[in-house]
Formats: C-alpha cells, sequence, structure tokens
C-alpha cells in the first residue's frame, strides 16, 4: 500500500521543469537624475577600490609608506594615520560592527539602496552592462544579436566582448592583491614572476569570479545566491522608503489610443514597459515589491521621462513608504520624506553608530602605544639563592607601537625587599628597574629574574610596569605572582 501511494505515478506533473531557464536581462539606456546618482556613484567606489593601494603616507623609515595596506607578513592593518596590531583587533571589529549597523540604517530609511548603488555586485555587473552596450548596442540590437545564429562575425563580437570582460576582471583581481604589500613592487614582482604563489592564486581565482558573476550570472546573484536581500526584508517595515508603483493611480493600464478613445476608463500607465525595460534584474515593478528588486530606482526615471512626453504627472513610480501608499491610495496628503529618514528607529541605529565611533576614536587618540606581558616561568618555579633570598624568572615582551626606536623602562611595583635583573645583566647590578631598547614598530623578548626575601607568603602577587624614558605617560602594567616554598612563610 505504501508502495502504491508513494509511486511516481501518483505525483501530478511529474516531466515539469523545477527551475525556469534564465532569460537574458538587456537593460534600456536610461538618463535621469537616479541614473546620474548611479554613474556618480560608480566612478567614486571603482576609484577608491583601484586607486587606495597607489596612495603614499610617510610613517618614517621604519614602516611601510602605503597608505592602506594590510601586512599580513608583519601582523599589521596600516590606514594612514592608524597602525591597528594584532592584539588591538577589536578595532577591526568595531569597524565591521559600524559597518552592519550602516546597512541596518540605510535598510530601515530607504531600503535596498545599498544593493542598487554600492554593492560591489551591482558596480561591476553595472560596468559590463556598459561593455555591452559598448560592443552590441542598446537593448534591442543586443536581444536581435542573441537570437541571431553563431556565424562568424557574432563569435568575433562575442570574443571582443569577452576580452573586455576578462580585462576588467583581472585588473579588479589584480588591485586587491596591492592591498596586501606595496602595490609598486608587488606589480614588479608580479609581471616578472617574482611574486608569491598566493598572489597569482588570488589573481586567478577573482578573477574566474569576477568575470563570472559579473559578466554571466548578474542578477542571479543578488536573486538566488546573496542572503543579503532576505535579511533586508526582515528589516524594512511600513515606513521604509521604497520604490513603489502607484496601482491605485496608474490601473488599469491602457494604451493612449485607448485612454483617448475612452476617458476616464483608464489609469495614467500607458503600457509602455519602459520599466521593464531599463531594469537590470529584469522585473516588472508594476507587479509589486519582490525580491529581484535592488532599489537602484532607474525605473522611476524611464517612467517620468514617460509622464512627461504623454503630459501626465510625474511619480507614477516613485519612492514611497507603504504608509504613505495608504494615505495617498485614500486621498490624503503623504507626510514629508524627513519623517521616513529621521523617526525612533533610524535615530536609534544612527546613535549607536555614532557611539561606536566616538568610542573607537576616544580610544585610539588615547593609547600609550606601548605594552608589557610578562608569563611566569614555570621551570622552575623558583631558585632558592645562597643568601636565603628566593629567585623567580619571567618572559616579558616590550612591544613598541611606534615608528621609532624608544628607551623603555620596566619596574614593579608591591613586591616588598626586591630586586630585578635582566639575562643581560647580573644580581650584582639588580635594582628596582631597568632600562631596555625597544626597536621601532617591533617586540622586544627578553628575560628578567626576580629576587625577594625568602620569608612571606608561598604566592604574592604584585606588577611589573614599563614607562616610555621619553614619556612618563605613556605607561603600561601586567600583574603577575611571585612564589616561593611552603617553608618560607
Amino acid at each position: 500500500m505504501v508502495s502504491a501511494m508513494n509511486s511516481p505515478e501518483k505525483f501530478p506533473d511529474t516531466q515539469g521543469h523545477l527551475y525556469e531557464k534564465r532569460k537574458a536581462v538587456h537593460p534600456q539606456r536610461i538618463d535621469g537624475k537616479f541614473r546620474r546618482l548611479k554613474w556618480v556613484i560608480m566612478a567614486l567606489t571603482l576609484a577608491v577600490y583601484y586607486i587606495t593601494p597607489w596612495i603614499r603616507w610617510d610613517r618614517g623609515p621604519y614602516a611601510p609608506d602605503q597608505a592602506v595596506l594590510v601586512d599580513l607578513a608583519h601582523r599589521r592593518f596600516y590606514m594612514f594615520g592608524i597602525e591597528i596590531w594584532p592584539h588591538e583587533f577589536y578595532y577591526v571589529a568595531g569597524l565591521l560592527v559600524m559597518a552592519g549597523i550602516g546597512l541596518f540604517l540605510v535598510t530601515s530609511a530607504v531600503g535596498r539602496a545599498w544593493c542598487g548603488y554600492t554593492c560591489p555586485q551591482t558596480v561591476w555587473t553595472d560596468v559590463f552592462q556598459h561593455v555591452d552596450r559598448f560592443v552590441d548596442g542598446d537593448r534591442n540590437a543586443r536581444m536581435r544579436l542573441d537570437k541571431a545564429p553563431w556565424t562568424a562575425q557574432k563569435t568575433a563580437r562575442r570574443l571582443f566582448k569577452w576580452s573586455i570582460y576578462l580585462v576588467i576582471a583581472f585588473w579588479t583581481g589584480g588591485a586587491w592583491i596591492m592591498y596586501f604589500a606595496d602595490a609598486p613592487t608587488l606589480v614588479v614582482d608580479f609581471w616578472t614572476g617574482q611574486a608569491a604563489p598566493v598572489a597569482y592564486a588570488s589573481v586567478a581565482i577573482l578573477t574566474a569570479t569576477t568575470f563570472i558573476f559579473g559578466g554571466f550570472m548578474r542578477e542571479q546573484v543578488c536573486i538566488y545566491m546573496c542572503p543579503w536581500p532576505r535579511i533586508q526584508t526582515a528589516m524594512m517595515d511600513e515606513n521604509s522608503l521604497t520604490v513603489t508603483y502607484k496601482d491605485w493611480r496608474g490601473e488599469p493600464r491602457g494604451s493612449l489610443k485607448k485612454a483617448e478613445a475612452h476617458p476616464g476608463s483608464f489609469g495614467d500607465c500607458v503600457d509602455c514597459n519602459q520599466c521593464v525595460a531599463v531594469c537590470p534584474t529584469g522585473i516588472d515593478i508594476r507587479e509589486g515589491p519582490q525580491i529581484g528588486c535592488i532599489t537602484c530606482a532607474l525605473c522611476i526615471d524611464a517612467c517620468d521621462r514617460v509622464m512627461a512626453q504623454v503630459g501626465r504627472p510625474r511619480g507614477l513610480i516613485d519612492y514611497a513608504t507603504l504608509e504613505d501608499s495608504e494615505l495617498e491610495k485614500a486621498g490624503k496628503p503623504h507626510s514629508p520624506i524627513r519623517k521616513a529618514l529621521f523617526r525612533p528607529r533610524t535615530i536609534l541605529y544612527t546613535s549607536i553608530w555614532g557611539a561606536i565611533g566616538l568610542a573607537m576614536l576616544f580610544a585610539l587618540g588615547n593609547r600609550t602605544r606601548i605594552d608589557i606581558s610578562a608569563n611566569h616561568d614555570r621551570n622552575p618555579v623558583y631558585v632558592q639563592l645562597a643568601d636565603g633570598h628566593v629567585r623567580n624568572s619571567y618572559t616579558v615582551n616590550l612591544r613598541n607601537m611606534e615608528n621609532r626606536p624608544r628607551k623603555m623602562i620596566i619596574g614593579m611595583t608591591t613586591l616588598k625587599g626586591g630586586v630585578m635583573w635582566s639575562n643581560a645583566g647580573s644580581r650584582e647590578g639588580a635594582g628596582q628597574s631597568l632600562t631596555t631598547d625597544v626597536p621601532a614598530d617591533s617586540v622586544a623578548r627578553l628575560r628578567v629574574y626576580v629576587a625577594a626575601p625568602g620569608t612571606g607568603p608561598e604566592r604574592e602577587d604584585f606588577a611589573l610596569t614599563v614607562t616610555a624614558a621619553d614619556d612618563p605617560e605613556a605607561k603600561d602594567i601586567d600583574e603577575v605572582f611571585f612564589e616561593r616554598p611552603e617553608t618560607g612563610e
């Protein structure tokens, strides 16, 4: 009985396909305020990406002069005048948190504006689509070429276009590795075959992904691969601005001839499909909100142009909130746009974002740039000296985070009768402190010996301190302990 019920013959339409074959999207060229805004943002983002590794920043003779550098070999992150060490990774974590909250803020205010304007997938897809127009022509020409048979001319044109794709993708991957090494040096090493294998592998992988994602998959990445649209959907509410088709005004659709023949029977939408033709993801915004809409607003430019041509008011497709849409549908005036932008939710996100930023700036401005880390050596735990004192040894790491050598003074606190010396000295020269030189932008490791009277608690807490000789305000402290034998009580 179970087998009969689960037989494939019992299921309807077993010959159908689960997924629909991708239909190529050929956006039509459009001009308007949102298209011009996309041009500006695309130019800025590409300029930042390609030019930033070549910006120089003088940090002195002991540090690299690249403005933005992720120095994996020395475990440093440089951003203009800021240098982040591995133990200061919380600054990077703070930047990531700020980026996340910034995305929450943008989404709650203006929907998927990040996706429509600044997402790398959107930016590079836009670049490749302009390459399509340059090589194959505008929308209709590209559609005809797609349907045409594969002749020698079509093959040559395709190979030429894909070659441009490959050049763009290669320079995209090449620019990425320049953030991890000195850009001019890396370029020479790369083309002379002296770069590290990981550099060639990284360029190859990023070239392939950019070529495939930007050149061929395009809107498929946004719709099916990227999780961000699903996350954004959960963050939007009735007060979020989003691209909206005002169906109460546009429906029923009809051409100009039908509208003139039947006055009052049709809405403002003339069913020209220009909103669909310019959409980079190929959706029809008139079908309502959908995951394929990246809020690029090019459909607004197209619709406004058509409305101007037919003598009807603009705004049939426009940025609007769900709340304002309901008000406008009821014939009431909608709220000013600043109400959607400045509301408790966006103000809260902005406050949190700003607080984290200010806290990080305060911490950066007040860090001492020196650090001490001490570990008690366990083998042996202590050594009894001939004069009755007990000696403990410590491995001390002194970190100099400035781009110049510094003389540092190591001291100790609260250990009664204690003296200290390093492996470079002797007990005869021991005292309450010792001085050592630490090279620029490096960590110095030394062995420090501490001797104290043998009478006292079995385990006594005290602290090792470090102070810059040229700046008494630059100091750090690390809590350690001193051990004695049990009979030393």
